[in-house]
C-alpha cells in the first residue's frame, strides 16, 4: 500500500484538483515545477539556511518526565512550539515563500483560522519584502486577537470573512476568490495539507522536517529511530502530515490522528470528521467531507480556532480509510484538561489543538515500554484568553 501522492495527485481515491478553468494555468504552474524546483540545490540550501537561522531548527526532541510517570509510558515532545512565530506553520510558509519567488510572484495571499498560519504568512512576507493579504473569519479575529495584531505589526493587510460561520472555512473560500481575480502575480500560500494538487504533497514535503529530525533525535536518545507510535493534532492536517511522513511506510510504527470532537460526535457541534465526513469535495481536492445528505457541507465546532474545519486533508482520508491511521476524537473539555495537565506537569503551556492530542492518555493505554512521540504543534500564548475563561483563571 503507497501513501504519498500518486502521479495524478491522488492518495487513494482522495485528492486531485478539482478547480475553476480560470485557476488552471497557476495550479499547474505550480504542479509542474514544485518537485524541480525543491530538488535544486541552491534552493534547499537556502530553504535549510532559513529553517536552522530563522527559524531556530532542529527543534527539540523533549522527553517528558513527569507526564511519562503519570501515564506509565514513555512520552517525547516534538517542540514546534519553540519555532519562530511559535508553531510548526513556519517549515511551510518559508518553503512556499521560495517557491514564489522562483515562480516570479509578487504578491501573497493566505487563509487562517488560528491565526498561526497567518502569523506565519506575514512573517515570511516581511522577510521577503512582498505584499501580504490575509483572510481570517470573523468569529477567528476575535477569537484570536493577539495573532491578528501580530500579521498587523509585520505589515500584512488581514481581511475578514463575513459570509458563512465566519470561521476557517469562509475565510479560504474568500482567499479562493481572490486567487481567481489576481491570477497572474499572486501565489496563494495554503497552511495546511489540504488544497488541489499539488498542495497537499507540497506542504506535507515541507513539513516533514518534523520526521526527519525525530528519526534522527530518537536514535541519539533511545538508539532506535522508530517509535511505537507518532501522534499529532488534525484539522486539515500539516503537522501531522509532517510528523508521519518518514514513517508512513514503517508498519511497526503506529500512527495515531486526533481530531475535535467538540461537544461530542454526536453533539452537531463537532469537527470529528474520520466519524461523521462523507467523500465529498472541497476547496480544490476530493477528500472526507461533514456535508448533509444533500451534499451541503456542515458547519464544524470546536474550542480550538485551528482544528474546526469540516474537510481533512486527502492525505489523512487515505489513512483513515486503509486503517493505516488511528483516529480518535477528543471533546472540548477532555483537551482544555489535557493543556492544563501539560502546563503543571512540564511547565509547558501549549496551544488548545495540540491540547486535544495531549488528551489520548485519558482514552487510549499504552504500555511502559512503548515510545510515543507526540506532535507539540503550537504554544498557547495565543489561546490565554480561551484558557482563562474557560478555568476562571
Amino acid at each position: 500500500m503507497n501513501y504519498n501522492v500518486n502521479k495524478k495527485g491522488y492518495y487513494g481515491e482522495f485528492g486531485g484538483a478539482f478547480i475553476p478553468e480560470m485557476l488552471y494555468p497557476n495550479v499547474e504552474e505550480l504542479r509542474q515545477n514544485y518537485l524541480k524546483v525543491m530538488a535544486e540545490p541552491e534552493f534547499k540550501k537556502e530553504f535549510d539556511q532559513l529553517l536552522k537561522d530563522y527559524v531556530g531548527r532542529p527543534s527539540p526532541l523533549y522527553f517528558a518526565k513527569r507526564l511519562s510517570e503519570k501515564y506509565n509510558t514513555k512520552i517525547y515532545l516534538k517542540r514546534e512550539d519553540l519555532n519562530h512565530t511559535g508553531a510548526h506553520k513556519i517549515n511551510n510558509t518559508i518553503g512556499q515563500i521560495l517557491m514564489a519567488q522562483r515562480l516570479g510572484k509578487t504578491r501573497i495571499i493566505a487563509e487562517t483560522g488560528a491565526g498561526q498560519h497567518g502569523v506565519a504568512t506575514a512573517t515570511v512576507c516581511a522577510l521577503m519584502g512582498l505584499e501580504c493579504i490575509v483572510y481570517m473569519g470573523e468569529i477567528d479575529i476575535a477569537r484570536q486577537a493577539p495573532n491578528v495584531a501580530r500579521m498587523k505589526m509585520l505589515g500584512a493587510t488581514v481581511v475578514p470573512a463575513l459570509s458563512g460561520s465566519r470561521t476557517l472555512k469562509d475565510a479560504t473560500n474568500e482567499a479562493i476568490r481572490d486567487w481567481i481575480n489576481n491570477p497572474v502575480n499572486t501565489h496563494y500560500i495554503i497552511g495546511s495539507a489540504i488544497g488541489p494538487h499539488p498542495y497537499p504533497d507540497m506542504v506535507t514535503r515541507f513539513q516533514s522536517v518534523i520526521s526527519e529530525e525525530i528519526k534522527w533525535q530518537l536514535k541519539e536518545q533511545t538508539g532506535k529511530e522508530n517509535p511505537d507510535y507518532v501522534v499529532a493534532c488534525i484539522g486539515g492536517g500539516s503537522n501531522a502530515a509532517g510528523t508521519y511522513y518518514h514513517y508512513l511506510h514503517e508498519p511497526d510504527v503506529g500512527i495515531i490522528a486526533v481530531e475535535a470532537a467538540g461537544l461530542g460526535i454526536d453533539s452537531g457541534e463537532s469537527a470529528a470528521t474520520s466519524v461523521l465526513g462523507k467523500e465529498g469535495i472541497i476547496h480544490g481536492c476530493k477528500t472526507l467531507l461533514m456535508q448533509t445528505p444533500d451534499g451541503q457541507i456542515t458547519e464544524p465546532y470546536s474550542i480550538s480556532a485551528g482544528l474546526d474545519y469540516p474537510g481533512v486533508g486527502p492525505m489523512h482520508a487515505h489513512l483513515a480509510k486503509t486503517g493505516r491511521a488511528e483516529f480518535i476524537s477528543i471533546t472540548d473539555s477532555d483537551a482544555m484538561d489535557a493543556g492544563l495537565e501539560l502546563s503543571k506537569l512540564e511547565g509547558i503551556i501549549p496551544a488548545i489543538e495540540t491540547s486535544h492530542a495531549l488528551a489520548i492518555f485519558k482514552h487510549k493505554t499504552f504500555k511502559p515500554n512503548d515510545v510515543v512521540v507526540m506532535s507539540l504543534s503550537g504554544r498557547g500564548d495565543k489561546d490565554l484568553e480561551n484558557y482563562i475563561d474557560y478555568f476562571k483563571i
